[in-house]
């Protein structure tokens, strides 16, 4: 589980396409300190597995055909950025919210706008996801927890503050660019209780 809060961007380094998949080799710096293999790692919101690493320089991750079918990390090219952040420990701090890091789909930058010091981004989500979406709930794009400042239809527009716009890959973002949608988990567990009630826990006699 992670939280949504970004420790740092990361650099692809190598990739290498296969028949299988795609194998993702990403420079970092914190996220690497006390890796170890097997350990989950969130790439602009993916939860990935470290498959080698060197510690304090990188890692590699293998994208499966689910991975690359479902999200854009396949389309990245060597250069390219992604959002770094290690699966919370049971005694971490919860600053976000709950993030599995598993994407839903991929939404569309449907506009950027510069207010003051903040940036005021617009999303275009794809169909059917707006219902789990509030005015003033969470939503993960790309590995941030984000706070939702306007809803209206399927756009959806989240207000950035300077720091996480200059420690995410959000600075650079441009309209028609995508991001990894992740919406509140918490949603989808109460629309399936309302849906199926028979799955409810039956309360005690």
């Amino acid at each position: 589980m992670f939280t949504g809060i970004v420790e740092e961007t990361g650099t692809i380094r190598s990739r290498d396409a296969t028949d299988d998949g795609v194998r993702l080799r990403i420079e970092a710096d914190e996220v690497v300190e006390d890796v170890a293999h097997g350990a989950s790692i969130s790439v602009s919101g993916v939860c990935l597995t470290v498959e080698r690493f060197e510690t304090g320089s990188w890692f590699e991750v293998f994208l499966a055909s689910e991975t690359v079918e479902r999200t854009y990390l396949g389309d990245l090219a060597v250069s390219d950025a992604v959002n770094l952040e290690r699966a919370m420990p049971a005694d971490g701090r919860f600053d976000g919210h709950v993030v599995q890091g598993h994407v839903d789909a991929v939404a569309t930058v449907s506009a950027v706008e510069s207010v003051g010091e903040d940036w005021y981004v617009e999303f275009e989500l794809p169909d059917g996801y707006a219902r789990y979406v509030v005015e003033k709930g969470s939503i993960t794009l790309d590995g941030i927890s984000l706070t939702v400042a306007d809803l209206d239809g399927d756009r959806v527009t989240v207000a950035i503050v300077p720091t996480t716009y200059e420690i995410t890959t959000l600075s650079e973002k441009d309209v028609g660019g995508p991001v990894h949608l992740e919406v509140d988990v918490l949603a989808k567990y109460v629309e399936s209780i309302v849906e199926t009630p028979d799955r409810a826990i039956p309360s005690a006699q």
